[in-house]
């Protein structure tokens, strides 16, 4: 399954507006663009993946030891479980139960349906 256009060029956004946001040092804006796109990925594997990595550089930027681990474990799982199950809204970061569906915000929902 490949992501339809719409869907895609709003999680490059989402990847694009990270970067930017790390080139200005903004390290927690860029983590709220990276939840962004982990909420639109979670059903591509490779993209689901690829944002649990990018998560996982800024966990490191941050020194934060907690996000580390639950990156590198949810980057594993993202590559091998995103076909069978993921909690659909699911911010994916280490702050949150990676099994917990959550309400997808508002602005994101057009492109999960």
């Amino acid at each position: 399954m490949s992501m339809k256009a719409e869907l895609r060029n709003a999680y490059h956004h989402e990847h694009a507006s990270a970067d930017a946001a790390i080139a200005r040092g903004e390290l927690d804006a860029a983590f709220a663009h990276l939840e962004r796109a982990h909420i639109l990925s979670q059903r591509f594997a490779f993209a689901h993946a690829w944002t649990h990595l990018r998560m996982l550089t800024v966990g490191w930027r941050r020194r934060d030891a907690r996000e580390i681990v639950g990156q590198v474990f949810r980057s594993v799982a993202a590559l091998t479980k995103s076909k069978l199950w993921v909690p659909l809204g699911n911010t994916g970061g280490a702050n949150v139960n990676p099994f917990q569906p959550m309400p997808a915000p508002p602005d994101l929902r057009p492109y999960l349906d």
